[in-house]
């Protein structure tokens, strides 16, 4: 192997070393603080009584109350967060393999709302419509998995979180300070895989062939071929990502507002198919849910919206869905 080569792979190693310490600080940022309120929740007790309003949705979909708190993080912030709730909380309500895929469910389809919504937004699509679609979307689709878990009997063992510190029930502030340390040490290393593993799918062109197997799909469902790459970017890497390059094509006018609203709420239903899939696997999620059951329905239910446009009318769509108009040029 030549020194150039060498000097390559070091600078590579390098830089997703550093790309893996600057989202986990980002992250811990986040994470410090909501870790510090669970635990003062459970000291105070106050965790019940947070979780009442959600208490009815978690019931519907299957899950104890309690796991509302897990979601609720979810939708404020991002899933790293609520994973990190659901550490805090496990030990002291076990789920089964069904219940954590479907919670795992609820995060990836609708979390971190007011900054992904907002993208959406930008876009020319309507704020509350992308709101109510990802938090429905997620509630239909998590009682959708229950049921058909419940019916089946499938997933109904325990589940295993195989990097949850070792704690006793009621540890006290020092225990629990070192678990958490591990718990965060853990997730930079999760992080630091994720990373790494995007660089080598992108390497092996396996991110490309996935675009390529897709392209075809979106086009059927009447995504017109300038934003089906676009849409393809964010389902697989994020919505951040391909909300972005959205934005941008649909102010530059090359992408059709009825394209944007396609494309935006195909990506708020199902994106970073590969990084947040994977993070909720190591939470237990099993793929028939979080993967599959997340992709089929996102499909299904953008097909549903588009063949339902044409029965609504231009001031309606204006109104509640998306602008009808983009540039000043109707659609």
């Amino acid at each position: 192997m030549s020194l150039s080569r060498i000097e390559s792979y070091q600078r590579t190693i390098a830089q997703v070393f550093r790309e893996a310490v600057q989202v986990s600080l980002e992250l811990f940022k986040i994470m410090v603080p909501i870790l510090i309120l669970v635990k003062l929740l459970q000291v105070l007790g106050w965790i019940s009584y947070l979780a009442v309003p959600l208490e009815p949705l978690m019931r519907v979909v299957g899950l104890p109350p309690e796991m509302g708190l897990v979601w609720a993080t979810a939708l404020v912030n991002n899933i790293y967060g609520a994973a990190v709730v659901f550490l805090s909380l496990a030990l002291e309500h076990p789920l089964s393999v069904a219940q954590v895929t479907v919670l795992s469910t609820l995060i990836l389809v609708a979390h971190a709302l007011p900054v992904e919504v907002k993208i959406a937004q930008k876009s020319g699509n309507r704020f509350w419509f992308q709101a109510l679609m990802r938090v429905g979307g997620a509630l239909v689709l998590g009682f959708i998995l229950h049921w058909f878990y419940f019916t089946t009997g499938s997933l109904q063992q325990e589940n295993v979180i195989f990097w949850q510190a070792e704690s006793s029930k009621e540890p006290g502030f020092l225990a629990w300070g070192v678990s958490q340390l591990r718990n965060l040490g853990f997730i930079f290393c999760v992080i630091l895989a994720l990373i790494s593993l995007m660089r080598i799918l992108t390497w092996l062109r396996i991110t490309e062939l996935l675009v390529r197997t897709l392209q075809p799909l979106l086009r059927l469902l009447g995504i017109g071929k300038e934003a089906a790459p676009l849409t393809i970017v964010g389902m697989t890497m994020g919505l951040t990502y391909g909300g972005g390059l959205i934005i941008r094509e649909s102010r530059s006018g090359r992408v059709q507002p009825k394209d944007v609203f396609a494309s935006i709420t195909l990506m708020g239903l199902t994106h970073s198919l590969i990084e947040d899939t994977l993070l909720m696997v190591m939470l237990g999620g099993h793929l028939s849910g979080i993967l599959f059951g997340r992709l089929i329905f996102s499909l299904l239910t953008v097909a549903l919206l588009l063949r339902c446009l044409p029965l609504l009318s231009r001031s309606f769509v204006h109104r509640f869905l998306f602008k009808t108009t983009n540039n000043n040029n109707s659609s």
